[in-house]
């Protein structure tokens, strides 16, 4: 059961219980460099991005931050720390959203300055608690980080927001250490019903990064918790905008794109299953249709264990079968295996967009 929220817009895009969740990712350009932050945007975008966040640094990156945001396909969100200036340039500039900290903006006037810059067009402001940035006094008196101290600090600023009647606000709780995280979110979810932000912080690189995303992510959204997510990797931020899509498939929170099912190697394996796994994965990257596809190691199995897949391969001796929900359609020798495929799939995705009557394209 999805924990029931408000909902903020962000331009066009909406984030609450009562909307699809959304996936979102930063880039990591020079915000002052126009040219190459758009043409990060555009690639994030094509790759699912709905919502993409920009470090603003100086008053340089707020002048190209006006530019940007005339040619973003999809909603800015300014990142800013400590310089409450900053947060009222970017409003002026016409971002879509804020993400601050209101502890670190310094005095509670520079708060409402802020808010009151905002407020005309209803700015979301996404309350970021970072465990790694604690008020000291409230370190002090729970002796140290603990998700009691991350909700409290939470509190604090989502109960300033609340005094100067803005609502709209989405929070989050992020930090590294995956329990942590988990328990601090739980604790809000019972206190407040503002949208959550969820992901795990300084998660690592694509591959110890992912897994430790999967495991975080993934057990706030099973309790349904989480309405907007970032997989935040040290890699390149469209592997954030696949990750974030997988999460949410596995749990079958998305329908977007395809889902890859691949067995794993064993004895009986006798193509090169790894290679030809890779290939398919790479190749369904591009899709934009919820069909299963499936790469099997043998056929003894392959087409009955994966017969929900909508196309898939089994490997045999030096050849492959082709299969559609679980029915054997060719037998191609390995050398001509993934391209034959290929046209299959082509086909299958075809398929799918005729019976639901939308717009056909090729690879």
């Amino acid at each position: 059961m999805r924990r029931k929220t408000s909902t903020i817009y962000l331009r066009d895009v909406p984030i609450g219980s009562d909307h699809p969740i959304v996936v979102q990712s930063m880039c990591n350009t020079d915000t002052r460099n126009i040219k190459s932050t758009l043409n990060q945007i555009n690639k994030l975008a094509n790759a699912g991005c709905q919502i993409i966040r920009l470090a603003i640094v100086d008053d340089v990156a707020i002048k190209s931050l006006e530019e940007i945001m005339k040619q973003s396909t999809i909603p800015v969100i300014a990142d800013i720390h400590f310089d409450y200036k900053l947060a009222i340039g970017a409003i002026k500039a016409g971002v879509d959203g804020l993400r601050l900290n209101p502890g670190n903006i310094g005095s509670e006037e520079k708060v409402i300055k802020v808010i009151e810059a905002a407020r005309d067009r209803k700015i979301p402001i996404r309350i970021g608690v970072n465990g790694g940035s604690l008020n000291k006094k409230i370190l002090e008196k729970y002796g140290g980080l603990c998700p009691e101290a991350m909700v409290e600090s939470a509190l604090e600023n989502i109960y300033l927001l609340e005094k100067l009647n803005y609502p709209w606000m989405k929070i989050s709780l992020k930090s590294s250490d995956v329990p942590l995280m988990l328990r601090a979110y739980e604790q809000l979810a019972k206190k407040v019903n503002y949208p959550f932000h969820i992901g795990v912080t300084e998660a690592g690189t694509e591959k110890s990064g992912l897994i430790k995303s999967a495991v975080g992510i993934g057990a706030l959204l099973d309790k349904g918790i989480g309405d907007t997510l970032r997989v935040s990797l040290t890699a390149d931020p469209i592997k954030e905008v696949y990750a974030g899509y997988e999460i949410l498939k596995v749990l079958g929170l998305s329908s977007k794109g395809a889902t890859l099912i691949s067995c794993p190697t064993c004895g009986r394996t006798e193509i090169n299953l790894i290679l030809l796994a890779q290939k398919v994965e790479k190749l369904i990257e591009r899709l934009d249709v919820p069909i299963k596809v499936a790469v099997m190691g043998c056929p003894v199995n392959g087409p009955g264990e994966a017969k929900e897949a909508d196309i898939g391969i089994a490997g045999g001796l030096k050849q492959g079968l082709i299969f559609k929900k679980g029915k054997i359609i060719a037998k191609v020798k390995e050398e001509d295996l993934f391209d034959e495929f290929v046209k299959e799939l082509e086909n299958t995705v075809q398929e799918y967009k005729e019976e639901n009557n939308e717009s056909i394209t090729t690879f």
